[in-house]
């Protein structure tokens, strides 16, 4: 298939309005890029409730952005945003979390990790384990009631929270009870096909993936340690079931499908879809991309699937109710 027609004009004024690729950029003007992004995209669904908290971490501490859809949400998800470790914000992915913490029924926490080069491998992975603890630990003070948790993120994001699943697995919690993974980052290996493809050279490039690992993991050597290429570890039996979404004009789209992959092999549930027609990062393009509605429905359905077979309640119509007009 080729590009949706929503997707191929927001790239034509892309490239209009572009000043230099992202792979000749320093970090702060690609960080700027992004900010820009921002403005284009909907503010997302109103919420119940939002809130900052600060979570301490070695050397310093992280924002957590709590987005709490309705009075009693269903489940509570900490979610790590995107942006090859270099770029991004809880900010600029907030119209996302509002997104999916409408379509899941579970309150979303924005982790704003610290980003590369100035905090490299393995920082950020550090930052998403101390932030999923804290989370977990607190969880009846976030959401006033036990409920499910679930770890989720997009492209390095996804990767951080492949990360620290394969932490709460190996250190005996705490419990996950699912995993949303959107294009995940899962390899260092740039000569996939996927990656190769001409037509996938969109908004992010094979280059710009180079330019994000020279950042973030500058040492080679390291790059297949499974916390930073998660495809490598020995075992993935045991990991929470997942639901992993892939675009198929998208340079990652075979890592993240191998990943899948590999955990069906291990026995893990996982709920897969190709987004056919669509690019990398169509899922943050809220109110901008009709693609990205579809996929945050798709995620919505898996997660309240698992919700339901969790045992966990969805959340009563009078808080539906009590949840419409709110601004927050």
């Amino acid at each position: 298939m080729t590009l949706d027609n929503e997707t191929r004009r927001f790239l034509e004024i892309a490239a209009r309005n572009a000043t230099k690729p992202r792979h000749e950029m320093t970090p702060d003007e690609a960080r700027e890029a992004m900010r820009g992004l921002r403005a284009r995209l909907d503010s997302g669904p109103a919420m119940y409730g939002r809130e900052r908290f600060t979570v301490p971490v070695e050397g310093g501490a992280v924002p957590v952005d709590l987005l709490v859809p309705y009075e009693r949400p269903a489940g509570l998800m900490v979610y790590f945003h995107g942006g090859g470790w270099v770029v991004g914000s809880a900010e600029e992915f907030e119209p996302l979390g509002r997104a999916l913490a409408a379509a899941t029924s579970c309150a979303v926490a924005l982790v704003g990790y610290r980003k590369a080069p100035e905090h490299p491998y393995p920082e950020p992975v550090e930052d998403a384990w101390a932030a999923l603890r804290w989370c977990a630990a607190n969880a009846a003070r976030l959401v006033g009631d036990r409920v499910p948790l679930f770890v989720g993120g997009d492209s390095a994001g996804a990767n951080l929270a492949i990360a620290a699943a394969f932490r709460a697995r190996d250190r005996g919690g705490p419990r996950i009870d699912g995993q949303l993974l959107a294009y995940p980052v899962t390899d260092c290996d740039f000569d996939r096909p996927s990656y190769t493809a001409a037509e996938n050279q969109l908004m992010l490039t094979r280059d710009t993936m180079l330019w994000y690992w020279d950042h973030y993991l500058p040492d080679r050597s390291r790059r297949t340690e499974p916390e930073a290429s998660p495809i490598t570890a020995k075992s993935f039996g045991g990991l929470p079931p997942a639901v992993i979404v892939t675009a198929e004009h998208d340079v990652l789209r075979d890592e993240g499908e191998d990943f899948a992959r590999a955990l069906r092999a291990a026995g893990v549930a996982v709920t897969h879809r190709r987004f056919d027609g669509q690019m990398h990062a169509f899922l943050m393009m809220v109110g901008l991309l009709p693609g990205s509605a579809a996929g945050v429905e798709f995620l919505g359905r898996a997660i309240r699937d698992r919700l339901a077979a969790l045992g966990s309640p969805f959340p009563a119509a009078n808080d539906l109710d009590r949840r419409r007009g709110m601004t927050s």
